[in-house]
């Protein structure tokens, strides 16, 4: 973990004695509970299990998938490594293919790296980290030999989970009765992305989110945590802790998905607590439809992620925050 008190490397906002905006109401319990997620072995994939979970819950912890121990702790530790540099530092990175962001991954990332001043109160969150896009990252190289290890790490880990999205996309959409051109562009491996969030170390922690409740615009999101934990989603009107446990991963359905059910499925509330004394590092991948494939279902107007996309950008920057699945309902 970086050093607690490298607080050079926090974005300028971040730093102690920094003017706060006023924050948000804080409606945490002060010990919530612990949740048993339902559990996928992925090695066992059973179609009419992972179809109950994802009606029931939307989020399961996969275990046996194929990610090494090795790998997720190099990943970690390079993030780690790469957090620790001072803030100047990490705005000079190149944007392609890993562009820094910080304080609200929901805008979008060229609008987010170009922010000079803090978010708006009612966007805050404390956190930073990099869009990692997979097209081409073979493709790119860094110079710095830290950046360009942490690039190969990235390429390995993004191959990893296109192959654990496609294998659980494939489940669903059989349990979905999809057509072939369905499944085609409902779910396109090349929109894929890699985000790595470092959250803060904040002395305000019961005042101040990580990342507020929200629900992903993806299909499916994929999340490895440390061992710090902080994630949090909601179930049967509470707030409940996933805990973190090692060598486990949390996939979680997003919007997309639970369009292409037709509500069937459900895409899961979360959101991350931020700890006073500790930093948390999380890598999250998201895949997304086709952006000119079609989603047509009998409970929402047809509609394109492009569709969806630009919505979410006009809402955020209107009304400051994401509406989204309602604005497509009949």
């Amino acid at each position: 973990m970086s050093s607690s008190h490298n607080f050079s490397s926090y974005p300028p906002f971040f730093r102690p004695n920094q003017p706060q905006p006023q924050a948000v109401e804080f409606d945490s319990d002060p010990r919530p509970k612990s949740c048993s997620l339902p559990i996928i072995d992925f090695e066992a994939l059973e179609a009419a299990h992972l179809s109950q979970v994802c009606r029931e819950w939307g989020m399961f912890r996969l275990t046996n998938h194929g990610v090494s121990s090795e790998l997720l702790t190099q990943l970690h530790n390079h993030a780690n490594k790469l957090f620790s540099h001072k803030f100047e530092w990490k705005k000079g990175i190149p944007t392609t293919p890993m562009l820094y962001f910080w304080g609200n991954p929901a805008l979008t990332m060229s609008g987010n790296a170009q922010q000079k001043g803090p978010p708006p109160a009612d966007r805050h969150n404390w956190l930073e980290g990099f869009n990692v896009s997979l097209t081409n990252i073979s493709h790119f190289h860094y110079q710095d030999p830290l950046l360009e290890s942490f690039r190969c790490l990235l390429e390995e880990y993004g191959a990893h989970q296109t192959r654990l999205a496609k294998a659980i996309f494939k489940g669903m959409a059989e349990n979905l009765d999809f057509p072939p051109p369905k499944s085609t562009s409902y779910l396109s491996p090349a929109t894929g992305i890699i985000r790595v969030y470092r959250y803060l170390r904040c002395p305000a922690a019961e005042r101040r989110w990580g990342i507020h409740e929200h629900t992903d615009s993806s299909v499916l999101s994929i999340i490895h945590q440390d061992q710090v934990g902080g994630l949090q989603v909601f179930k049967n009107n509470q707030w409940l802790d996933v805990e973190p446990i090692h060598d486990t991963l949390i996939v979680n359905l997003g919007d997309m998905m639970q369009a292409m059910s037709d509500d069937e499925y459900v895409s899961v509330t979360h959101r991350v607590k931020v700890n006073r004394v500790k930093e948390r590092v999380s890598i999250g991948y998201f895949v997304f439809p086709a952006e000119d494939g079609v989603i047509h279902t009998s409970n929402y107007k047809p509609f394109t992620y492009a569709d969806f996309q630009a919505k979410n950008e006009l809402d955020l920057k209107t009304l400051g925050a994401k509406i989204g699945l309602p604005r497509f309902r009949k």
